[in-house]
């Protein structure tokens, strides 16, 4: 699915589509994008919709950053930009938050590719003319893997 947002209040479409699939049961959701592109304002703009009532910040120096849901309790937002081998996957431990069964987002997952079992969802996000933010979401089930 591919959604073009021209203003932050537009996000509260891609909010409603996130929101669907974890619905439909996902918990995992890959942010991929420039510097820049939205991914941490995606982020903040979906805690604001699950219930988080903390303020919302990039975890890019702390990799993981804590936050409860009225609805949906603990979740987690992690930043992974600043790992540099896969062995840095088990330091911060990347499966130990993929196995709880809590909602994950994660910035830049590329160096965590292949500890991502299905299902997943991957929110592709780049910038096109006049600033257009365009947000390029796809599920990952068992049967991609």
């Amino acid at each position: 699915m591919e959604l073009h947002i021209r203003a932050i209040e537009d996000l509260n479409t891609v909010t409603a589509v996130v929101a669907g699939h974890i619905k439909a049961g996902y918990f995992i959701f890959l942010l991929e994008g420039d510097l820049g592109a939205g991914k941490t304002t995606l982020v903040q703009t979906m805690c604001k919709f699950l219930g988080v009532d903390e303020p919302v910040t990039s975890p890019t120096f702390s990799l993981v950053n804590e936050y409860t849901s009225d609805s949906y309790g603990t979740l987690y937002h992690m930043d992974l930009y600043r790992l540099d081998k896969e062995e840095d996957l088990v330091q911060i431990g990347l499966e130990e938050y993929l196995d709880s069964g809590n909602l994950c987002f994660i910035e830049w997952p590329e160096i965590a590719r292949k500890k991502f079992d299905a299902p997943y969802i991957l929110i592709k996000i780049s910038v096109g003319s006049d600033n257009i933010r365009i947000f390029n979401i796809t599920t990952h089930d068992a049967m991609d893997a």
